[in-house]
């Protein structure tokens, strides 16, 4: 007696029947491609803009969106000289946005700028000297995956930063550089050597207001008198 099933055709990629001969190859389903990182570029001169727009526009890991679809964007990198308090203002709106993760490539960053991006909620920053097509593609995928990327004078820098307010937490009556921020205590020193309110500005790529009003908290947060009061007390306590 035969059974039902005897008579059923094989499927078309079931291999042959009794012995599998050398030249049967078992077909298999490709794999899903990767999930490619939607990316909007930002930057204020169209110059940079079109510079890193057209090192990532072929690349198969990145989807370019446009920057009025912001939402879309897993990934928004912006494109600056300096850090200054227009970029801030764009970084600052960029990081109340939960459906994106911010990465920066910049010029130069100034006194205290490292401070001010982590501020602004900056994941991932790189150098626009070493911002080729390769550390590009690297910055947007980190950023991307939730991984924080910096250089590593930078990252020093974080780290020796993390390590003064660990300190300051342990003994907060001690005087030590996180007495003051980063930002301030670069302030201070300008001060120390004779620049004025506009001259600190350029130096440090902030406004003539920011300085002002950085200088105003740490005067009246220590209870000091004036901006020489402020230098002196900074330098008697070794904060500078």
């Amino acid at each position: 007696m035969f059974r039902a099933d005897e008579n059923r055709p094989a499927p078309p990629d079931a291999p042959p029947p009794g012995p599998v001969r050398a030249g049967w190859i078992h077909r298999v389903s490709p794999a899903e491609p990767p999930a490619r990182v939607s990316l909007a570029v930002y930057a204020a001169d169209p110059v940079l803009r079109v510079g890193v727009v057209q090192q990532l526009r072929h690349r198969p890991e990145v989807d370019l969106v446009d920057t009025d679809d912001v939402g879309s964007a897993r990934v928004s990198l912006v494109v600056a000289d300096t850090v200054d308090d227009d970029v801030a203002a764009l970084l600052n709106r960029l990081r109340h946005n939960s459906a994106t993760r911010t990465g920066l490539v910049i010029g130069t960053l100034g006194a205290g700028g490292l401070q001010r991006v982590i501020e602004c909620g900056v994941a991932a920053v790189l150098r626009r000297a070493e911002a080729d097509q390769d550390q590009l593609l690297r910055l947007v995928l980190a950023t991307g995956n939730g991984e924080g990327m910096l250089p590593g004078d930078l990252l020093g820098e974080l780290l020796s930063h993390v390590g003064s307010l660990q300190r300051s937490a342990l003994d907060p009556g001690a005087l030590s550089l996180s007495t003051l921020t980063t930002r301030e205590a670069d302030m201070l020193r300008l001060v120390s050597e004779g620049l004025d309110t506009a001259e600190i500005a350029r130096k440090t790529s902030y406004s003539e207001r920011t300085v002002k009003n950085v200088l105003h908290e740490v005067i009246t947060r220590l209870q000091l008198r004036n901006r020489a009061h402020a230098v002196g007390y900074a330098l008697r306590n070794g904060l500078i």
